[in-house]
């Protein structure tokens, strides 16, 4: 009776509590968008999801994380041979070194509500393998079904080895430069 009464007890406690949610991001209706912008000019584009989950409570952000696959950096502001050599450029060892480094991911660790709908989110960036902690602003919209949450994350590309045409790494690039600092829009869908 007592080994019932401990085990039960256990699982009270490590039961979660009513209202927790984890809820599996939706990739297929998801997205990160990103903009990088150089001297004269920026190029856009977009990265496929391969997963992600989003952790509610009580309708509040609590945590989550997502997966982006770097194989599938796309670039949508040009078209034909340099549309391709583009990618291939950020795909190569100039830039996220894909082969060796085929996803990046976030994770939250931690959300502070700003009010309705709105978080300063922080958290950990893995890219080619270094990771960093962040910090930007999030909003989060319940739907009929689940969640929609946004953010606008500011990247810092030197602090992940990515050094081409980075003023950070060389001198008298002139007008080559390649801003250190790109932004990933993100977009995640998650359904109850």
């Amino acid at each position: 009776m007592i080994k019932l009464l401990v085990l039960v007890s256990g699982l009270i406690v490590a039961a979660p509590e009513a209202g927790d949610e984890r809820l599996e991001v939706n990739v297929s209706t998801s997205n990160v968008k990103w903009i990088g912008a150089k001297i004269g000019g920026s190029h856009n584009g977009s990265i496929t999801l391969t997963k992600g989950v989003l952790d509610m409570e009580k309708g509040l952000l609590k945590g989550g994380s997502f997966v982006i696959d770097m194989r599938t950096i796309s670039c949508e502001d040009l078209q034909g041979k340099y549309k391709g050599k583009l990618e291939d450029h950020l795909k190569s060892d100039d830039f996220f070194s894909v082969e060796t480094f085929p996803s990046a991911s976030f994770i939250i660790t931690k959300s502070v509500p700003q009010g309705p709908g709105a978080y300063d989110v922080e958290g950990d960036l893995t890219i080619k393998g270094i990771t960093k902690s962040i910090k930007f602003p999030a909003l989060v919209e319940e739907t009929d079904g689940g969640y929609i949450a946004t953010a606008d994350i500011t990247v810092d590309r030197s602090e992940y080895d990515v050094k081409h045409r980075s003023s950070s790494f060389f001198d008298g690039l002139g007008d080559r430069v390649i801003y250190d600092e790109f932004t990933l829009a993100v977009n995640l869908t998650a359904s109850k």
